[in-house]
């Protein structure tokens, strides 16, 4: 993870709670009162979010102790104890929501995406993310993501061409926008092309396209289909797949499946935190 890019979005999450000051820990506490909060994982997943406790104290007060209990990715059980901060009173408070908020997301995303692992149980296809992920914790969300044990998809817009149905409408066809996009980026970007068609599959073959997504395919389609794809090309289904129809998408043989209920729909995990006053 990026630690200056994580640090300047911390400042941000916390000016948008803070504001000018935590008025209520402020007029309560003075500045010799200290503190230890401790995180506490109320329901069992997979943790994630290590560098947030320690970057996050870190920006608001370098007084802070911190002594982590787990790593990211580790399995956890109700009742564990997770990490415990030491410090002033009022700086343990302030930054205790913002945090907390992180944790039990991105402990929440690291625990489904396991889950879809497990599920999918494939020594060959691998589980990845999609660009539905929450505004402004995008790094966040994709990093719980690899902590699942899943795979991260483009980043955004701008780190590899996914030419889609509407691409294509505009373009005219499958082989005019993969031409036209061919013909002016550098040979380390790849191409993916979406296909909802036999016919579009093969149109997206012919035209060199370096990864074929078969989008809201059963999977008896994609086992038909995956046949008409060269070796070397790489393959995706995407699209109408859920934990309850991972398992059928097992022995289809492509590549990647992408999920995007991933990030944009998922459950945080349960995680407390106690405070006790010194």
């Amino acid at each position: 993870m990026n630690k200056l890019k994580l640090r300047l979005q911390l400042e941000q999450y916390f000016l948008e709670d803070i504001g000018d000051r935590d008025l209520t820990s402020e007029l309560i506490f003075g500045d010799g009162q200290t503190g230890k909060v401790v995180f506490i994982a109320k329901e069992n997943g997979i943790f994630c979010g290590e560098e947030i406790i320690r970057e996050g104290y870190a920006v608001l007060h370098s007084s802070v102790d911190i002594d982590l209990k787990v790593q990211d990715g580790e399995k956890i059980e109700k009742g564990q104890i997770l990490a415990e901060a030491y410090g002033p009173a009022a700086i343990l408070l302030k930054g205790e929501r913002v945090i907390l908020n992180l944790l039990q997301r991105m402990s929440g995303i690291a625990t489904k995406t396991n889950e879809a692992v497990r599920i999918l149980n494939s020594s060959h296809t691998k589980i990845c993310d999609t660009r539905k992920t929450t505004p402004g914790l995008r790094m966040l969300e994709k990093y719980a993501v690899r902590y699942g044990g899943g795979f991260n998809h483009r980043y955004g817009l701008y780190d590899a061409v996914m030419i889609k149905d509407n691409h294509i409408s505009f373009a005219g066809s499958i082989a005019k926008a993969v031409e036209a996009a061919r013909s002016k980026i550098g040979h380390m970007v790849k191409i993916e092309v979406e296909t909802e068609t036999k016919e579009q599959v093969m149109e997206a073959v012919e035209a060199g396209a370096d990864v074929i997504m078969f989008d809201n395919r059963k999977p008896e389609e994609i086992k038909e289909w995956i046949s008409l794809v060269p070796e070397k090309t790489l393959t995706e289904a995407s699209g109408g797949i859920t934990l309850e129809n991972l398992a059928s998408y097992r022995d289809t043989g492509v590549d990647f499946i992408s999920l995007g209920f991933l990030t944009h729909s998922v459950k945080a995990l349960d995680i407390s935190v106690e405070v006790t006053v010194e």
